[in-house]
């Protein structure tokens, strides 16, 4: 048994389990229960040395056989961001194929207000449907005559129907907007109801009149309540584009009113081009480093350091200019001397060389090892540019978006170039810290247990297996990433992420093993009961 020298009696006892504290599973017979005291773990073990720690006062649950696993901490999610329109948008992420995905339209135009919006926002794609398409205009005029429906496939491409149309302003004489393309039949010249880009997205999202700050704090709680349910307890939240201040508040305000349960871990980006050095600066001079409290508190600064230095997804041209690399440069040594972490999105190997550059000549003034900065996807990173970031001590939070997009990847960027995309053994190998995550809730799906299984499988949703088997995880080792990996951003990982006495008592009791169900059920993985810092955060009620 592993226990604490504290042998007060435990407020919970957690029996007739399996559970794994993290790291390598031992050999024999696995440890079956927990004790909690105080939001903290006190002694993992066997049911009769849990059992000794219990006092009149101690709860007991039966786990049933279950499999227990530290919390998961998702290590890149646009979480403040998702959680405000939550409760007000369908999600398609689980969905196999048009009818059902038609249905569940359907389903919501019967209990809507009359025009009211219907809308899908990302976090599912094509590639998952049967079918490998997303609905027609005609199909969704069909299904929603009377309310305007909006269907966004990722940051790939949106259908509407003729209400939206009409609702947003939209019609066959408008012209593109910027950063956007709206698509006409090339015979009749008639919008298809398919549009492109940022500009034409945006053109649509902002003709949907804002809920009130009550219904965002809301709509944020039910968001957190469904990602209890997978397993979740912590999330990363990496900032992106559109995050000023005001953006927090619904966050802030379930923080506290005390009816904050999941322990968010904040990077704050810059919200408009040209202004990244003042709007960080103005951050990094309110806000101490790593403020908050166990709950809530900031991580750092990112992912959008600078908009001229993000090249999206990477399969068009791209590169960083010398002006964009002179700013880079000057926010990460203010970074640097503040004491802040930073992470910054970057794909392409051209853009994290010139990164790379920035952080080194920082580094030559204030050394950046042990300041936690990091990249996130780093899909295209070479050998050269991964000894040159373990150099600095910076990480790489893995995420997988390419469990979409690896068809359209592999199209740009050449036959067989996803074999070692991202090149995880040579990360492991160069010592990288990794943390893993989402990047939820538009550019990719949600649910940790499909990332788990894109890090594990190397497959992605079309059902084509892409990743070479040397980049894959064994299943330990994507949960470590998914755990202590992602709790290491924050400087947590030795109270974080795993179940050993002394630990915040953050954990998940999974609907089945995931070390033993076949790897093709590793999506479908949910969880029965939630726990966070010794509090029940979510139950299906099957444990007693």
């Amino acid at each position: 048994m592993d226990t604490s020298p504290d042998t007060a009696p435990a407020d919970q006892i957690f029996l007739n389990g399996l559970v794994w504290p993290g790291g390598a599973r031992q050999v024999g017979p696995e440890p079956t229960a927990l004790a909690v005291r105080d939001g903290r773990v006190v002694a993992y073990g066997s049911d009769a040395e849990i059992r000794a720690l219990s006092g009149s006062r101690s709860a007991t649950v039966d786990l049933r056989g279950r499999r227990v696993i530290p919390g998961l901490i998702d290590g890149h999610m646009h979480a403040v961001r998702g959680g405000a329109t939550w409760a007000s948008e369908l999600r398609w992420t689980d969905v196999p194929d048009l009818p059902t995905a038609l249905a569940r339209l359907r389903a919501a135009v019967e209990t809507a207000r009359p025009g009211e919006w219907i809308r899908v926002v990302g976090g599912w794609h094509p590639c998952q449907f049967a079918e490998l398409r997303e609905p027609t205009r005609a199909e969704l005029d069909a299904l929603a005559p009377d309310h305007p429906v909006y269907v966004q496939a990722l940051y790939e491409v949106a259908v509407l129907n003729s209400a939206a149309l009409h609702a947003a302003g939209i019609d066959a004489a408008t012209p593109d907007p910027d950063g956007g393309h709206l698509e006409r039949d090339p015979v009749t010249g008639e919008l298809t109801g398919r549009v492109f880009g940022m500009g034409a997205f945006n053109r649509v999202l902002g003709a949907i009149a804002p809920v009130t700050p009550e219904r965002e704090r809301r709509s944020t709680a039910a968001m957190l309540a469904d990602l209890h349910a997978l397993g979740l307890t912590g999330i990363v939240d990496a900032g992106g584009f559109g995050m000023p201040p005001q953006r927090y508040e619904p966050l802030f305000a379930l923080w506290r009113d005390g009816g904050l349960s999941m322990r968010m871990r904040l990077f704050l980006s810059a919200a408009d081009p040209g202004q990244e050095y003042k709007q960080l600066e103005e951050w990094m001079r309110h806000t101490p480093p790593r403020f908050g409290d166990p709950m809530l508190r900031f991580a750092g600064i990112g992912e959008v350091v600078h908009y001229g230095c993000h090249d999206f997804e990477g399969l068009e041209e791209f590169s960083i200019s010398d002006d964009a690399a002179e700013e880079l440069q000057r926010i990460s040594y203010r970074a640097a001397e503040q004491g802040w972490p930073m992470n910054i999105h970057a794909v392409l190997d051209e853009s994290i060389d010139r990164i790379l550059t920035c952080w080194e000549a920082v580094n030559e003034r204030i050394p950046l090892r042990g300041l936690r900065f990091s990249l996130s996807h780093a899909d295209r990173i070479s050998a050269g540019n991964l000894r040159r970031l373990a150099a600095l001590g910076a990480g790489v939070v893995l995420d997988d978006h390419q469990v979409f997009k690896a068809g359209f990847s592999e199209a740009a960027w050449g036959d067989g170039s996803m074999t070692a995309t991202p090149p995880i053994a040579d990360m492991i190998a160069a010592g990288i810290p990794l943390a893993a995550g989402t990047d939820a809730t538009r550019a990719s799906s949600h649910n940790p247990w499909l990332s788990l299984w894109w890090l594990i499988t190397g497959n992605s949703a079309d059902g084509v297996p892409r990743r070479a088997a040397r980049h894959r995880m064994s299943r330990e080792r994507a949960l470590e990433c998914y755990t202590t990996g992602s709790a290491w951003l924050s400087y947590e990982e030795n109270t974080r992420g795993r179940l050993r006495p002394g630990t915040h008592a953050d954990f998940a009791v999974l609907s089945e093993d995931c070390f033993a169900v076949p790897e093709d059920r590793i999506p479908g993985l949910y969880s029965e009961l939630t726990v966070v810092g010794g509090e029940i955060a979510h139950t299906t009620g099957t444990l007693a």
